[in-house]
């Protein structure tokens, strides 16, 4: 299937590891050159000489107010030119709800909603030149409510209906929005899961996978690869009429509406 993506510029946070590392190569192996932020520069910088297409290192922090202003005028230097945003940047913290502080609270929403927010605002005058596109990824924890993860569950709500919210907008301006619920991905955030989950239950690696799986009511984790390639086909020419969406990829696990 021809994405038509070839030369395109892309901006995909959170790049250095887990779904947002492959969503990078998956936009790179459609021909799109990428700028690759997230805050440690080494595992950039190795991603970056894997990649096939030609790419931007930025090492920065989206917790500070001005960093998706400096993100997208760096890449304009460089490429010229911005066709497409993947927010996928934020990680927030689990745990009881009377056990999580302010502190906890306010860095889950500047990380992923706040940083999320400026880089669209950023990045949507150059989007609209070019009729872009924006693909933000929450999280399925943003459709139902969960006891021990109730900052992720509100920020993904929240960039769920932020990508409402700008998919109207956009519908005027000529810049699509989506965005993807990703489930259980098999990345090293679950891997860390499943061994306090073992820990926790006193069982091996293999049964703690199986049980956490079956506790979720799926048939095995996703991949990373799989988010990446689903993002591509949002970015593609096939895609043109999807606008406002969000698409919960898990497996089944959600079952509400």
């Amino acid at each position: 299937m021809n994405l038509d993506l070839v030369d395109k510029v892309a901006i995909v946070t959170g790049a250095s590891r887990g779904i947002g590392r492959a969503i990078a190569r998956a936009l790179a192996d459609e021909g799109m050159r990428v700028v690759l932020a997230a805050r440690t520069l080494v595992e950039l910088e190795e991603l970056a000489a894997e990649l096939p297409t030609e790419s931007l290192v930025a090492a920065i922090d989206l917790r500070e107010a001005d960093a998706p202003q400096r993100l997208v005028a760096a890449t304009i230097a460089r490429f010229g030119q911005l066709d497409a945003l993947v927010n996928n940047a934020g990680a927030t913290q689990r745990g009881d709800f009377h056990a999580l502080t302010d502190a906890d609270w306010k860095d889950g929403f500047e990380l992923k909603f706040f940083g999320a927010m400026r880089c669209c605002r950023a990045a949507w005058p150059h989007l609209a030149a070019r009729g872009g596109a924006i693909v933000n990824i929450a999280g399925i924890g943003g459709r139902t409510g969960s006891r021990d993860f109730a900052i992720g569950g509100a920020v993904n709500a929240a960039v769920m209906n932020l990508t409402k919210a700008l998919a109207d907008k956009g519908k005027s301006d000529g810049v699509r929005v989506n965005a993807i619920n990703p489930g259980a991905i098999a990345t090293d955030r679950l891997e860390r899961r499943l061994a306090q989950y073992a820990a926790e239950h006193s069982v091996t690696a293999a049964e703690a996978r199986a049980q956490f799986a079956r506790n979720q009511g799926i048939p095995r984790f996703g991949q990373p690869q799989e988010i990446g390639r689903f993002v591509a086909f949002l970015l593609g020419a096939p895609a043109a009429f999807c606008h406002g969406a969000i698409i919960d990829v898990d497996g089944g696990q959600t079952q509400t509406l």
